[in-house]
């Protein structure tokens, strides 16, 4: 199982151990120069500490081997270019050398060595390059040594510090596991860090936008069962009045009243089922394409110019400038339709009604009706309500498809009055949403 607490430790750990070797090569590399500097210093004061009289026979030189980390060799060197004194017997030694410090390549590594003149003779003094970079790692080990045993007890340290730190985000996933479906109330940051903040804000919102669709949903639900129960009503006094019917004509004017309250019905499940979809959480998989709002609006008018005629109302196309939207063209259809037909149910016979689309990002939809008073404008886009003076069948769900699906478009839906009488419906996309066909 994954944990948050032991990948932070684990990385935690990586970088100290890299640091550590980091500033472990560091140290060596600066402590090489500094040694060498040093170890310089003291062979030549090796070589000028020897005096002249000393440069006439010497004894043989000592037996022993040189050690790994022996600290100088000295050789003298007389005029003719005969060794005359080594300090040690070893066979590796380097030869005479250029005066001052250079260094010599032997076959078991490199020497650094510093020679001088002194009464005629060169004295010569030598020393490892490997006992030189031992005294250095050795420096650098000795100086990081003390920060790797403070490895664990920095781990320690950590662990405890990582579990405190996450210890609020263990407590907001319990309270969120012991909460039931019903409490959508926010989390609290009160204290939190500023790492956790922006989670659970983002939780409270997520919550909140929940909430909001919970309660869309409730108020759908209560809204079309209200809605639902008057027509369900009158079917069953309908049917009943036909199975009590004496007569075929009675019978037959029963059956009619009941085929039309069914007509009636079925229109208003249709359109509640048509408002569910355009909801937030439906409408996200709809595909968006590309729409000509021109081209809807001929399809549009042509489809209800067989109801337009029947009412007596004369229906057309006034304007149909080329306009494109990103959209779902099945939904913008609905929208028109329900324009269209809220239009020719208000438009008294021998007016008109007139469908536009204009360059400028709009949709209309004009008719010859009474118009609604100016408190009444922005209420009839709610569900189920309808204007005070409407006649007719309606369910009142036609305008709130409407807002809906424009609101899904980010266009805006209005109505108003007209001067001349009538009521003009518009959907108005911004400029920056809307562009030529």
């Amino acid at each position: 199982m994954s944990s948050l607490r032991r990948r932070l430790l684990a990385w935690t750990g990586a970088g100290l151990a890299i640091g550590l070797v980091a500033a472990t090569g560091v140290i060596g590399v600066r402590a090489r120069g500094q040694a060498g500097e040093l170890l310089d210093y003291q062979m030549a004061r090796i070589a000028s500490a020897v005096p002249p009289r000393a440069l006439g026979p010497m004894p043989p030189p000592r037996l022993e081997a040189l050690g790994a980390d022996e600290d100088v060799v000295i050789q003298i060197w007389d005029a003719t270019g005969l060794r005359i004194y080594a300090s040690h017997a070893v066979a590796a030694l380097p030869g005479l050398a250029r005066p001052g410090f250079s260094d010599v390549a032997g076959p078991r590594g490199g020497w650094r060595v510093y020679a001088v003149p002194i009464a005629g003779s060169v004295v010569q003094v030598a020393q490892p390059l490997a006992a030189r970079d031992a005294l250095a790692w050795r420096t650098a080990l000795s100086t990081v040594a003390p920060l790797g045993a403070l490895l664990p007890v920095l781990g320690a340290v950590l662990w405890i510090g990582l579990g405190r730190g996450l210890a609020p985000l263990r407590r907001l996933a319990t309270e969120a596991a012991h909460r039931d479906a019903d409490a959508l109330r926010p989390f609290d940051d009160t204290g939190l860090d500023d790492e956790l903040r922006p989670l659970v804000r983002a939780l409270n919102g997520l919550l909140a936008r929940l909430g909001g669709a919970i309660d869309a949903q409730r108020g759908f639900v209560a809204d079309a069962a209200h809605a639902l129960r008057t027509p369900l009503a009158a079917l069953t006094l309908q049917a009943g009045a036909a199975a009590r019917a004496d007569d075929a004509v009675a019978r037959g004017a029963a059956l009619a009243e009941l085929r039309a309250g069914l007509r009636r019905a079925d229109r208003l499940v249709g359109q509640l089922l048509t408002l569910a979809r355009q909801e937030p959480e439906a409408a996200q998989a709809a595909a968006r394409a590309p729409v000509a709002l021109a081209g809807i609006a001929r399809e549009a008018v042509i489809d209800a110019s067989v109801a337009a005629e029947a009412r007596g109302v004369d229906l057309g196309l006034a304007r149909a400038d080329p306009l494109v939207v990103d959209g779902d063209a099945d939904a913008l259809r609905i929208l028109l339709d329900n324009l269209i037909d809220n239009a020719l149910r208000h438009a008294p016979a021998g007016s008109a009604v007139d469908v536009s689309v204009g360059a400028d990002g709009t949709l209309a939809v004009e008719d010859r009706g009474p118009g609604l008073p100016p408190d009444e404008l922005d209420a009839v886009f709610e569900r189920f309500r309808r204007g005070r003076a409407a006649t007719g069948v309606g369910s009142g769900l036609g305008l709130a498809i409407v807002r809906r699906i424009a609101e899904r478009h980010g266009a805006r839906a209005t109505l108003s009055n007209r001067a001349g009488g009538g009521l003009r419906a518009e959907v108005r996309w911004p400029v920056a949403a809307a562009r030529p066909a």
